[in-house]
Protein backbone atom coordinates (compact mmCIF):
# COMPACT_ATOMS: atom_id res chain seq x y z
CA UNK A 1 0.00 0.00 0.00
CA UNK A 2 2.94 2.34 0.51
CA UNK A 3 4.27 1.83 -2.43
CA UNK A 4 1.01 2.77 -4.47
CA UNK A 5 0.60 5.99 -2.58
CA UNK A 6 4.26 6.89 -2.96
CA UNK A 7 3.92 6.02 -6.97
CA UNK A 8 0.73 8.27 -7.31
CA UNK A 9 2.75 10.83 -5.78
CA UNK A 10 5.45 10.47 -8.08
CA UNK A 11 2.91 10.83 -10.75
CA UNK A 12 1.26 13.53 -9.71
CA UNK A 13 4.87 15.22 -9.36
CA UNK A 14 5.33 14.57 -12.89
CA UNK A 15 2.45 16.23 -14.06
CA UNK A 16 2.93 18.89 -12.41
CA UNK A 17 6.36 19.27 -13.94
CA UNK A 18 4.80 18.87 -17.10
CA UNK A 19 2.20 22.18 -16.59
CA UNK A 20 4.96 24.41 -14.71
CA UNK A 21 8.00 23.66 -15.05
CA UNK A 22 9.09 24.71 -18.40
CA UNK A 23 12.83 24.35 -17.80
CA UNK A 24 12.48 20.62 -16.12
CA UNK A 25 9.13 19.74 -18.92
CA UNK A 26 11.81 17.34 -20.64
CA UNK A 27 11.63 15.52 -17.02
CA UNK A 28 7.67 14.79 -16.74
CA UNK A 29 7.50 12.27 -18.65
CA UNK A 30 10.27 10.06 -16.74
CA UNK A 31 8.70 10.83 -13.67
CA UNK A 32 5.61 9.75 -14.98
CA UNK A 33 6.93 6.60 -15.96
CA UNK A 34 8.69 6.51 -12.77
CA UNK A 35 5.24 6.68 -10.65
CA UNK A 36 3.51 4.51 -12.70
CA UNK A 37 6.42 1.65 -12.31
CA UNK A 38 6.03 2.19 -8.43
CA UNK A 39 2.61 2.05 -8.58
CA UNK A 40 2.52 -1.00 -10.31
CA UNK A 41 5.33 -2.54 -7.94
CA UNK A 42 2.96 -2.00 -5.14
CA UNK A 43 0.11 -3.30 -6.66
CA UNK A 44 1.77 -6.24 -7.30
CA UNK A 45 3.43 -6.37 -3.46
CA UNK A 46 -0.10 -5.23 -1.74
CA UNK A 47 -2.00 -8.28 -3.69
CA UNK A 48 -0.04 -11.04 -2.77
CA UNK A 49 0.70 -11.86 0.36
CA UNK A 50 2.31 -15.47 1.87
CA UNK A 51 1.32 -16.83 5.20
CA UNK A 52 3.60 -19.33 6.84
CA UNK A 53 2.95 -22.77 8.42
CA UNK A 54 1.31 -22.75 11.41
CA UNK A 55 -0.53 -19.32 11.00
CA UNK A 56 -3.68 -17.42 9.51
CA UNK A 57 -4.21 -14.22 7.79
CA UNK A 58 -7.33 -11.76 9.34
CA UNK A 59 -8.57 -9.57 6.59
CA UNK A 60 -9.21 -5.70 7.46
CA UNK A 61 -10.83 -3.09 5.14
CA UNK A 62 -10.19 0.02 6.28
CA UNK A 63 -10.60 -0.98 10.16
CA UNK A 64 -12.98 -3.60 9.70
CA UNK A 65 -12.39 -7.28 10.22
CA UNK A 66 -13.13 -9.48 7.65
CA UNK A 67 -14.80 -13.12 9.11
CA UNK A 68 -12.68 -15.42 6.88
CA UNK A 69 -8.94 -16.12 7.06
CA UNK A 70 -6.11 -16.63 4.85
CA UNK A 71 -4.53 -20.35 5.85
CA UNK A 72 -0.86 -20.86 5.10
CA UNK A 73 -0.07 -20.23 1.05
CA UNK A 74 0.61 -17.78 -1.25
CA UNK A 75 -2.82 -15.47 -1.55
CA UNK A 76 -3.86 -12.55 -4.34
CA UNK A 77 -5.90 -10.23 -2.32
CA UNK A 78 -7.18 -7.02 -2.81
CA UNK A 79 -4.29 -4.45 -2.26
CA UNK A 80 -6.43 -1.57 -0.09
CA UNK A 81 -6.43 -5.06 2.24
CA UNK A 82 -4.51 -5.21 5.67
CA UNK A 83 -3.22 -8.28 6.84
CA UNK A 84 -3.02 -9.45 10.30
CA UNK A 85 -0.74 -12.89 10.88
CA UNK A 86 -1.67 -14.77 13.49
CA UNK A 87 0.28 -17.91 14.99
CA UNK A 88 -2.20 -21.07 15.86
CA UNK A 89 0.89 -23.24 16.49
CA UNK A 90 1.16 -24.03 20.31
CA UNK A 91 1.86 -21.13 22.34
CA UNK A 92 3.18 -21.68 26.20
CA UNK A 93 2.73 -18.94 28.82
CA UNK A 94 4.81 -19.70 32.45
CA UNK A 95 4.36 -17.92 36.01
CA UNK A 96 6.98 -18.85 37.82
CA UNK A 97 8.63 -17.82 41.38
CA UNK A 98 12.31 -18.13 39.96
CA UNK A 99 13.62 -15.14 38.44
CA UNK A 100 13.51 -15.02 34.51
CA UNK A 101 11.72 -18.62 34.67
CA UNK A 102 8.39 -17.00 32.85
CA UNK A 103 6.94 -14.42 30.52
CA UNK A 104 7.55 -12.14 33.14
CA UNK A 105 11.23 -11.18 35.05
CA UNK A 106 10.82 -11.34 38.49
CA UNK A 107 8.45 -13.50 41.05
CA UNK A 108 5.39 -14.00 38.80
CA UNK A 109 4.08 -17.31 41.03
CA UNK A 110 0.59 -17.62 41.91
CA UNK A 111 -0.41 -17.03 45.68
CA UNK A 112 -3.82 -18.59 46.83
CA UNK A 113 -5.05 -19.42 49.55
CA UNK A 114 -6.19 -22.68 50.51
CA UNK A 115 -9.65 -23.94 52.66
CA UNK A 116 -7.09 -23.80 56.19
CA UNK A 117 -6.37 -19.91 55.64
CA UNK A 118 -2.72 -20.80 54.67
CA UNK A 119 -0.95 -19.62 51.30
CA UNK A 120 0.64 -21.63 49.14
CA UNK A 121 2.90 -20.72 46.12
CA UNK A 122 1.95 -22.67 42.73
CA UNK A 123 4.27 -22.39 39.49
CA UNK A 124 2.01 -23.08 36.65
CA UNK A 125 2.65 -23.41 32.48
CA UNK A 126 -0.20 -22.72 30.06
CA UNK A 127 -0.20 -24.64 26.90
CA UNK A 128 -2.75 -23.57 24.73
CA UNK A 129 -3.31 -22.43 21.04
CA UNK A 130 -5.41 -19.84 18.37
CA UNK A 131 -8.81 -21.36 16.81
CA UNK A 132 -7.87 -20.75 13.19
CA UNK A 133 -11.92 -20.12 12.92
CA UNK A 134 -11.71 -17.34 15.78
CA UNK A 135 -9.02 -15.44 14.90
CA UNK A 136 -11.33 -13.18 13.32
CA UNK A 137 -13.62 -12.71 16.44
CA UNK A 138 -10.28 -12.39 18.64
CA UNK A 139 -8.93 -10.00 16.18
CA UNK A 140 -12.10 -7.81 16.82
CA UNK A 141 -12.97 -8.61 20.46
CA UNK A 142 -9.48 -8.58 22.10
CA UNK A 143 -6.27 -8.02 20.13
CA UNK A 144 -3.27 -9.41 19.28
CA UNK A 145 -2.11 -8.96 22.85
CA UNK A 146 -4.60 -11.69 23.93
CA UNK A 147 -1.70 -13.47 25.76
CA UNK A 148 -2.23 -10.42 28.30
CA UNK A 149 -5.96 -10.18 28.28
CA UNK A 150 -7.02 -13.25 28.58
CA UNK A 151 -4.78 -16.56 29.05
CA UNK A 152 -2.69 -14.48 31.97
CA UNK A 153 -5.69 -13.27 34.05
CA UNK A 154 -8.11 -15.70 33.72
CA UNK A 155 -5.68 -18.49 34.89
CA UNK A 156 -4.95 -16.61 37.60
CA UNK A 157 -7.74 -15.99 38.65
CA UNK A 158 -9.37 -19.47 38.21
CA UNK A 159 -6.15 -20.65 40.55
CA UNK A 160 -7.31 -18.50 43.14
CA UNK A 161 -11.21 -19.62 43.03
CA UNK A 162 -10.31 -22.92 42.79
CA UNK A 163 -7.65 -23.49 45.72
CA UNK A 164 -10.01 -22.54 48.43
CA UNK A 165 -11.26 -25.88 48.50
CA UNK A 166 -8.72 -28.07 49.16
CA UNK A 167 -6.02 -27.54 52.57
CA UNK A 168 -2.69 -26.88 51.87
CA UNK A 169 -1.33 -30.42 52.13
CA UNK A 170 -3.51 -31.98 50.58
CA UNK A 171 -3.27 -29.94 47.34
CA UNK A 172 0.71 -30.38 47.66
CA UNK A 173 0.41 -34.19 48.02
CA UNK A 174 -2.55 -36.46 47.43
CA UNK A 175 -5.02 -33.68 45.52
CA UNK A 176 -2.55 -32.93 42.96
CA UNK A 177 -4.10 -34.03 40.14
CA UNK A 178 -7.48 -33.42 41.58
CA UNK A 179 -6.66 -29.79 42.14
CA UNK A 180 -4.78 -29.62 38.28
CA UNK A 181 -8.38 -31.33 36.60
CA UNK A 182 -10.61 -28.74 38.51
CA UNK A 183 -8.83 -25.94 37.23
CA UNK A 184 -8.06 -27.23 33.63
CA UNK A 185 -11.90 -27.79 33.34
CA UNK A 186 -12.73 -24.51 34.40
CA UNK A 187 -10.65 -22.55 32.25
CA UNK A 188 -10.75 -24.38 29.34
CA UNK A 189 -14.49 -23.23 29.13
CA UNK A 190 -13.53 -19.31 29.64
CA UNK A 191 -10.82 -20.13 27.04
CA UNK A 192 -12.97 -21.32 24.37
CA UNK A 193 -15.20 -18.73 24.87
CA UNK A 194 -12.69 -16.44 23.60
CA UNK A 195 -11.69 -18.32 20.79
CA UNK A 196 -8.91 -20.21 22.65
CA UNK A 197 -8.03 -23.85 22.78
CA UNK A 198 -6.70 -25.56 26.34
CA UNK A 199 -4.44 -28.17 25.31
CA UNK A 200 -2.51 -28.87 28.97
CA UNK A 201 -2.30 -27.15 32.00
CA UNK A 202 0.92 -28.25 34.08
CA UNK A 203 1.15 -27.60 37.86
CA UNK A 204 4.95 -27.66 38.05
CA UNK A 205 5.31 -26.60 41.98
CA UNK A 206 3.50 -26.07 45.26
CA UNK A 207 5.35 -24.51 47.52
CA UNK A 208 3.87 -24.72 50.97
CA UNK A 209 4.52 -22.04 54.02
CA UNK A 210 7.63 -22.31 56.25
CA UNK A 211 5.88 -23.54 59.11
CA UNK A 212 3.72 -26.18 57.21
CA UNK A 213 6.67 -27.60 55.85
CA UNK A 214 8.60 -28.03 58.53
CA UNK A 215 5.39 -29.78 60.32
CA UNK A 216 5.56 -32.30 57.61
CA UNK A 217 9.08 -32.96 58.02
CA UNK A 218 8.85 -33.48 61.40
CA UNK A 219 6.01 -36.16 61.06
CA UNK A 220 8.20 -37.20 58.14
CA UNK A 221 10.88 -37.89 60.90
CA UNK A 222 8.62 -39.47 63.50
CA UNK A 223 7.05 -41.42 61.33
CA UNK A 224 10.90 -42.72 60.13
CA UNK A 225 11.40 -43.63 63.93
CA UNK A 226 8.32 -45.31 64.52
CA UNK A 227 9.28 -47.48 61.85
CA UNK A 228 12.68 -48.45 63.28
CA UNK A 229 11.59 -48.95 66.26
CA UNK A 230 9.21 -51.16 65.24
CA UNK A 231 11.94 -53.01 62.93
CA UNK A 232 14.15 -53.34 65.99
CA UNK A 233 11.72 -54.71 68.43
CA UNK A 234 10.21 -57.23 65.96
CA UNK A 235 14.18 -57.83 65.52
CA UNK A 236 14.67 -58.34 69.10
CA UNK A 237 11.64 -60.82 69.16
CA UNK A 238 12.74 -62.80 66.41
CA UNK A 239 15.98 -62.99 68.73
CA UNK A 240 13.89 -63.65 71.66
CA UNK A 241 12.02 -66.63 69.76
CA UNK A 242 15.76 -68.19 68.61
CA UNK A 243 16.96 -68.36 72.24
CA UNK A 244 13.59 -69.93 73.43
CA UNK A 245 14.09 -72.34 71.19
CA UNK A 246 17.64 -73.09 71.45
CA UNK A 247 17.17 -73.52 75.17
CA UNK A 248 14.17 -75.68 74.45
CA UNK A 249 16.74 -78.04 72.51
CA UNK A 250 19.11 -77.92 74.85
CA UNK A 251 16.64 -78.90 77.48
CA UNK A 252 14.98 -81.61 75.33
CA UNK A 253 18.91 -83.08 74.95
CA UNK A 254 19.56 -83.42 78.70
CA UNK A 255 15.81 -84.75 79.12
CA UNK A 256 16.69 -87.72 76.73
CA UNK A 257 20.30 -88.24 77.67
CA UNK A 258 18.97 -88.36 81.24
CA UNK A 259 16.75 -90.77 80.40
CA UNK A 260 18.17 -92.92 78.15
CA UNK A 261 21.62 -93.18 80.49
CA UNK A 262 21.60 -96.03 83.21
CA UNK A 263 24.35 -97.71 85.69
CA UNK A 264 25.40 -99.95 83.70
CA UNK A 265 25.98 -97.83 80.56
CA UNK A 266 27.91 -95.28 82.50
CA UNK A 267 30.28 -98.19 84.06
CA UNK A 268 30.61 -99.29 80.43
CA UNK A 269 31.61 -96.12 79.53
CA UNK A 270 33.99 -95.75 82.40
CA UNK A 271 35.72 -98.45 81.57
CA UNK A 272 36.18 -97.87 78.20
CA UNK A 273 37.61 -94.48 79.02
CA UNK A 274 40.31 -96.26 81.62
CA UNK A 275 41.61 -98.58 78.73
CA UNK A 276 42.34 -96.03 76.63
CA UNK A 277 43.89 -93.71 78.91
CA UNK A 278 45.99 -96.89 80.13
CA UNK A 279 47.26 -97.71 76.49
CA UNK A 280 48.72 -94.24 76.05
CA UNK A 281 52.36 -93.75 76.01
CA UNK A 282 51.96 -90.68 78.04
CA UNK A 283 52.82 -90.68 81.70
CA UNK A 284 49.26 -90.78 84.16
CA UNK A 285 48.47 -91.46 87.42
CA UNK A 286 44.65 -93.14 87.37
CA UNK A 287 42.77 -92.96 90.29
CA UNK A 288 40.07 -95.40 90.81
CA UNK A 289 37.12 -94.95 92.79
CA UNK A 290 35.75 -96.86 95.93
CA UNK A 291 33.99 -100.29 95.15
CA UNK A 292 35.30 -102.74 93.56
CA UNK A 293 38.26 -101.24 92.32
CA UNK A 294 39.56 -99.00 95.08
CA UNK A 295 43.22 -98.49 93.93
CA UNK A 296 45.80 -95.69 92.44
CA UNK A 297 47.42 -97.06 89.69
CA UNK A 298 51.06 -95.40 88.03
CA UNK A 299 51.42 -96.67 84.39
CA UNK A 300 55.09 -95.51 84.49
CA UNK A 301 56.16 -97.71 87.84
Amino acid sequence: MALIIIGFVIFLIGLAVARNQDNFRRFAAPVRILGAIVILIGIITSCIIQIDAGEVGVKKLFGKVQNDVLTSGLHFINPLLDVEKMDVKTQNYTMSGVHDEGQKSGDDAIRALTADGLEVVIDLTVLYRVLPTDAPRIVRETGLDFTSKVVRPVTRTKIRDNAVYYEAVALYSSKRDEFQARIFKSIEADFKNRGLVLEQLLVRNITLPAMVKTAIEQKITAEQDAQKMQFVLAKERQEAERKRVEAQGISDYQRIISESLTDRQLQYEQIKALKDLAGSGNAKMVIMGKGNTPVILDAKQ
